[in-house]
């Protein structure tokens, strides 16, 4: 397996030849993210620093979406890869290991929906006839799953029906840490639950609590919000996982070119809780979408469209 990036950073920084260039591109990511053109010269000792590393470990190092440390992995994986997004937003590769490399749990999900389904009908009325409901009483059962959601739930409505502002940051991080740390048997039946009315419906946009989370008073333009993002390490990746594993190809049966819609759901579920939180649009549809809008974009009208087009008419996802 590929060594993890804080490993190849530890490795790198004990050889006074890596050393030296890692601290050349450091100064280049640095530049990138606080906007800072880089003269002609200094671009071409960016790349060439870069092109230095050769075959080092360092240059080939991933991330894991449940590591400790996971923003100091990922700083050393953008470091290293600055030049990627250079002029444009498509990252082109993800910072994160494929998630067939990855440690799954053994989860106990179904012994626990069984649990649910015995109980006395009475007491869980409409289990049935809401798929989401039932989801959220298997995730009650679980100790890690109720303190994780009751976490974020507390968290991200602070402030509702007040003048108080929810604080979105910690809503954002609360969210990150239950699709993180939580089984995805749990998360993704919560999130991706079947519904035939609006009532469960409802339930199901509200997994992500969207007043504090996903809306603002009023629809930020997309440029906005994808800048936002590029800002974020860990947003920035997750972009990046996202773009790789839910790439649309028109000519494919399955509308993917990976050909792999688990892991476009997974990195679809790594977006919330990052300023690109998406979320369904209605409570009567399974249509998602960033909320943000591209009126007034100008002549960068096409690209803002693109970053909307990746989540409202994406056939991948």
């Amino acid at each position: 397996p590929r060594s993890d990036c804080i490993a190849a950073e530890q490795l790198c920084l004990s050889d006074s030849t890596c050393n030296a260039t890692y601290r050349i591109l450091e100064n280049c990511a640095l530049a990138k993210t606080r906007f800072l053109p880089l003269d002609h010269d200094s671009r071409v000792r960016c790349l060439n620093a870069e092109l230095d590393l050769g075959n080092s470990s360092l240059l080939h190092c991933k991330c894991y979406r449940r590591m400790k440390r996971q923003e100091h992995c990922l700083r050393v994986f953008w470091t290293v890869h600055s030049s990627m997004t250079d002029g444009y937003f498509n990252l082109e590769t993800s910072p994160y290991e494929n998630p067939a490399n990855e440690e799954h749990w053994k989860t106990d999900y179904n012994e626990l929906a069984a649990l649910v389904s015995g109980k006395d009908c009475s007491q869980l009325a409409g289990d049935a006839a809401n798929p989401c409901l039932k989801a959220t009483h298997v995730c009650n059962l679980s100790k890690k799953c109720v303190r994780l959601r009751t976490d974020y739930a507390s968290i991200c409505t602070k402030g509702a029906g007040s003048e108080d502002m929810c604080d979105r940051r910690k809503c954002h991080r609360g969210l990150r840490n239950f699709f993180e740390k939580v089984p995805e048997d749990f998360t993704k039946r919560i999130l991706f639950c079947p519904c035939q009315d609006e009532l469960c419906g409802e339930r199901r946009r509200k997994t992500i609590v969207p007043d504090c989370s996903f809306q603002y008073n009023t629809k930020p333009n997309c440029l906005w919000l994808l800048d936002s993002c590029l800002e974020d390490h860990i947003c920035k990746s997750r972009l990046a996982d996202f773009q790789q594993n839910c790439q649309p190809a028109d000519m494919s049966p399955d509308g993917c070119s990976q050909h792999n819609h688990a892991a476009c759901l997974q990195a679809y579920m790594g977006m919330i809780g990052t300023p690109m939180t998406p979320n369904y649009v209605s409570n009567s549809s399974v249509e998602v979408s960033l909320w943000c809008t591209c009126e007034s974009s100008g002549n960068q009208k096409e690209k803002c469209d693109q970053i909307l087009g990746m989540f409202e008419s994406n056939k991948c996802l």
